[in-house]
C-alpha cells in the first residue's frame, strides 16, 4: 500500500513539473512575441488575448515535444559529423524545430523569421532548462533521475531494498597538464576553493615524478595499463615500420593500448564495471565515452562520438553549451588582442582555427565528460576515470602560470564541486580522488630564443639548406659554417684504398620531430640505431653544433665504446653508466632522477638516433619548447616532471614516509591497490576481448 501511495506521489510530481515547465514556456514564447518585430502569435488583424495564449500554448508544447522526441534521433543522426561543426549547427537545428512547432499551430497563427527563431529556441530551451533543473532540486528522486538520462543506463549499487550500497565507488579525475605546485597555489590564492576546502581535511595532497616522456601519451598509457614501455615521446619514428607514431591519432593510440595490453597481459585499471572518458585510452572499461584509442572502431557502443548522444539528446545542454562555446571563441580572441596589446613576452599565434579548438576543449569536451561521469556516478558504477583537458590546452598557448589559465581552473573547480554534490545522491558512496598525468614549464619557444627553430639547426648541423631566416641566425650562421669546417677535415682524413678522398655519405635527411621541449632526429636510411661514431662519419659538426648550443641541455646517443653517452655544452661526454644526479653532475639542473630516467628510455627499442632535450634554467624554470608552446612538457625540466595526487585519507597513502612515487607505473599500482581496498574491480589475469583494440601496423605518413 505504501508503495503504491510512493508511486501514486511520484507521478503526480512529475506531471505537476511538466504542467510547470509547460506554462513557464508558454510565458517566455508570449513575452518574446511583444519584444522581436518578427515574431508573432496571432493574425493580422489582431486576436484576444486569451486565444493570443491558447496560440503561445500550443506552441510552446509543439516545441516541447519535438525536443523530447525528434531532437534525439537528430543527434544521433549528426554523431558522425565533427564535433566543432555540430556545435555550430545546434542553433541552426534547435531553430528549425521551433519552426516546425509554429507550423502545427492551428490555423497558421504563428511565425517568425529563421534568424528570429533561432533567437527564440535558444531563449526558450535555456528557459525550460533552468526551470526544470530548479524543480528538480527540490527533489532529490527528480534531480537523480534527469542527470542520470544524460547517460540512458540502467542504475545499479542499490540493495533490493533501494538502501545505499556499502561498497564505495572511486571517481578519478585527470587534471591534463596541471601540475603539483600550480594545483597548490590555486587553491591556497583562492583560484580553486573546492579544492581547497579538500586539502588536508578529507585529502593528502602527494606529488610525483612523470618518466622522462612528460606527456599524456606516456602518462595516461602507464596509469591505465600499467605500462609506458616503448614510448619515447608525444611523437617518434619507427625504422621497423617506417611510420611516425602520434600518440594523439586514433590508430596510434590503439596500437599502443594494443602493445601495452600485450606487455602485461591485463586488460587495464577499469577492466570490470569501469568507464572510461575523455581519455587517449580505455584502461579496459566496458563504458566508454571520447576514448581516442576506439575512435576508429565501428559498431554499436565504440563509435568515436557515441558519448556526444548521451549528453545532446538533451536540447537544452546542446543549447547551453553550444552558448558556452561561441562566448569561449570570443573569450579567446579578446585575450589575444589584450595579450598583443599589453606586449606580453613571451607570446605565441592564437589565431586560425585556435580559438575553436580552445573552445572545445574548455567547454565541449569538459561539459559532455562530466556529464558522463555524472551519469557513471548515478549508475552506481564502481570505477571510473575521467580526462579534463581544459587547462593543458590554454597553458600552451597563454603560459601555465597566466590569468586565462587560472580563469580555466576556476571553471574546472565548479566542475568538481558539482561532482561532489552529485555523490550525495549516488547510489553508492565514492571516493574522489584527483591527479594530473604531468605538469607544465613555462618558456621562450626554442624558435623565438633563437631565430631558427631545431630542424632547421640539425638541417644547417648536416650542412643541408635552410630557409633564408634561419641562414641570418646567429645559431644558424655558425652550425653551417662548422658543417662546412667539419666536412673539409673529414675530407682530408677520408682516404680511400686507391688513395683517393672519399666523400662522406650524407645519406637521406634526417626526421625531426618535436615533443615539447624534448626533440628526437631519426635517419630513416639506416635501419638501426645509429652510433654516436656513424653520425660523425655522416654529419661531422651535428652531434657537436647541437651539444653546444645555449639553447640545448643535452643530448642522448649510443656509443661503440661505452654502450650510450650523454653529450653536453663544453664536449662533455658522459657514458649513461657514470650518469650521476646532483651538484655537478651534466645534468644537475633537471633535478633528482633525471639520470634514471635517460637510463630508462635509452633501453626502449624506438629510441631515437638523437634525443634532444632543451636547456632548463633551475632558477626560473624556464625551458625552451621546439613547438609553438610558451608553457610546454614532453622532456624534463622544472614543473613538467612533477605531477601529483589528491587522494581521501579513508585510502592508504601512495607511498611509504620518505619514499618519492616515481613514474606513471607506480601510479597505476597505486590506483590499482585504492580499487581493492574498495573491494572495487579486480583486474583479472586473462584478458577479455573487449579489452584486445584492433591492432596491426601503426598508420601514419611513410618515410
Amino acid at each position: 500500500m505504501a508503495e503504491r501511495r510512493w508511486r501514486w506521489r511520484t507521478a503526480g510530481s512529475a506531471v505537476l513539473r511538466v504542467v510547470v515547465v509547460w506554462a513557464v514556456s508558454t510565458l517566455t514564447m508570449l513575452v518574446l512575441a511583444g519584444a522581436l518585430p518578427d515574431f508573432r502569435l496571432q493574425s493580422g488583424d489582431g486576436e484576444s488575448i486569451t486565444r493570443t495564449a491558447l496560440t503561445a500554448a500550443w506552441g510552446a508544447g509543439a516545441f516541447g515535444l519535438l525536443g523530447a522526441l525528434v531532437w534525439p534521433v537528430i543527434v544521433r543522426a549528426l554523431l558522425l559529423v565533427p564535433a566543432l561543426v555540430l556545435g555550430l549547427l545546434v542553433f541552426f537545428l534547435n531553430g528549425s524545430l521551433l519552426l516546425i512547432a509554429l507550423w502545427l499551430i492551428p490555423d497558421g497563427r504563428g511565425t517568425a523569421n529563421p534568424e528570429t527563431a533561432v533567437v527564440v529556441a535558444a531563449v526558450m530551451s535555456a528557459v525550460a532548462s533552468a526551470t526544470s533543473t530548479a524543480l528538480a532540486v527540490r527533489d532529490d528522486d527528480a534531480y537523480r533521475r534527469r542527470l542520470s538520462r544524460l547517460a540512458h543506463r540502467r542504475r545499479r549499487g542499490r540493495g533490493p531494498d533501494g538502501a545505499r550500497s556499502a561498497t564505495p565507488g572511486t571517481v578519478f579525475v585527470q587534471l591534463d597538464g596541471v601540475g603539483h605546485e600550480v594545483l597548490r597555489n590555486a587553491a591556497e590564492s583562492g583560484v580553486m576553493p573546492t579544492v581547497a576546502s579538500w586539502l588536508g581535511d578529507t585529502h593528502r595532497l602527494t606529488p610525483w615524478r612523470t618518466d622522462w616522456s612528460s606527456q599524456t601519451g606516456a602518462s595516461q598509457l602507464g596509469i591505465l595499463h600499467g605500462t609506458n614501455h616503448d614510448v619515447p615521446a608525444f611523437r617518434w619514428y619507427e625504422k621497423d615500420t617506417r611510420r611516425i607514431v602520434v600518440s594523439n591519432r586514433p590508430a596510434s593510440a590503439a596500437e599502443l593500448q594494443r602493445r601495452a595490453v600485450a606487455r602485461t597481459a591485463d586488460g587495464g585499471l577499469l577492466t570490470l564495471d569501469g568507464a572510461s572518458r575523455g581519455n587517449l585510452f580505455s584502461g579496459g572499461a566496458d563504458q566508454l565515452a571520447l576514448v581516442l584509442s576506439v575512435a576508429a572502431r565501428r559498431g554499436p557502443g565504440h563509435r568515436s562520438r557515441a558519448g556526444y548522444f548521451a549528453y545532446f539528446s538533451d536540447p537544452a545542454n546542446a543549447v547551453r553549451t553550444a552558448g558556452s562555446f561561441a562566448a569561449e571563441v570570443c573569450r579567446e580572441i579578446g585575450q589575444s588582442v589584450r595579450a598583443r596589446v599589453r606586449g606580453d613576452e613571451p607570446r605565441v599565434s592564437r589565431g586560425g582555427l585556435y580559438p575553436f579548438i580552445r573552445a572545445f576543449a574548455t567547454v565541449v569536451e569538459r561539459d559532455v565528460v562530466v556529464a558522463a561521469v555524472i551519469g557513471d556516478m548515478l549508475a552506481g558504477r564502481a570505477a571510473v576515470y575521467a580526462d579534463l583537458v581544459a587547462y593543458d590546452e590554454v597553458a600552451h598557448h597563454s603560459g601555465p602560470h597566466s590569468r586565462d589559465a587560472q580563469d580555466v581552473l576556476e571553471r574546472l573547480d565548479r566542475s568538481l564541486a558539482l561532482l561532489a554534490k552529485v555523490a550525495d545522491h549516488a547510489p553508492r558512496p565514492y571516493r574522489i580522488v584527483l591527479l594530473s598525468d604531468h605538469g607544465q614549464s613555462p618558456g621562450t619557444t626554442f624558435a623565438g630564443a633563437y631565430g631558427l627553430t631545431l630542424r632547421d639547426l640539425v638541417r644547417a648541423g648536416c650542412g643541408l639548406p635552410v630557409p633564408r631566416s634561419a641562414r641570418r641566425s646567429r645559431s644558424g650562421a655558425e652550425a653551417r659554417d662548422a658543417a662546412r669546417d667539419a666536412l673539409r677535415t673529414a675530407l682530408h682524413r677520408e682516404v680511400g684504398e686507391d688513395g683517393e678522398e672519399v666523400l662522406p655519405d650524407t645519406g637521406s635527411e634526417p626526421i625531426v620531430l618535436a615533443s615539447g621541449n624534448l626533440a628526437l632526429i631519426s635517419f630513416p636510411d639506416v635501419p638501426h640505431r645509429m652510433s654516436r661514431q656513424e653520425i660523425d662519419r655522416r654529419h661531422p659538426a651535428l652531434l657537436s653544433t647541437l651539444a653546444s648550443h645555449p639553447g640545448i641541455g643535452f643530448l642522448l646517443v649510443r656509443d661503440e665504446e661505452h654502450g650510450s653517452v650523454v653529450l653536453a655544452a663544453d664536449g662533455a661526454r658522459v657514458p649513461l653508466a657514470d650518469l650521476k644526479d646532483g651538484d655537478g653532475g651534466t645534468l644537475a639542473a633537471f633535478g633528482p632522477g633525471a639520470a634514471d630516467a635517460v637510463r630508462r628510455t635509452d633501453g626502449f627499442e624506438h629510441v631515437a638516433d638523437v634525443m634532444v632535450n632543451s636547456m632548463h634554467d633551475p632558477r626560473t624554470g624556464v625551458v625552451h619548447a621546439f613547438e609553438e608552446q610558451i608553457g610546454s612538457h614532453g622532456g624534463l625540466g622544472g614543473e613538467q616532471g612533477r605531477a601529483f595526487l589528491l587522494s581521501p585519507f579513508e585510502l592508504s597513502p601512495p607511498t611509504e614516509p620518505g619514499r618519492e612515487l616515481v613514474g606513471a607505473e607506480q601510479v597505476h599500482r597505486v590506483l590499482r591497490r585504492w580499487l581493492r581496498e574498495g573491494q572495487g574491480p579486480q583486474v583479472p589475469i586473462g584478458v577479455p576481448d573487449r579489452a584486445r583494440p584492433t591492432g596491426g601496423p601503426v598508420p601514419g605518413p611513410p618515410a
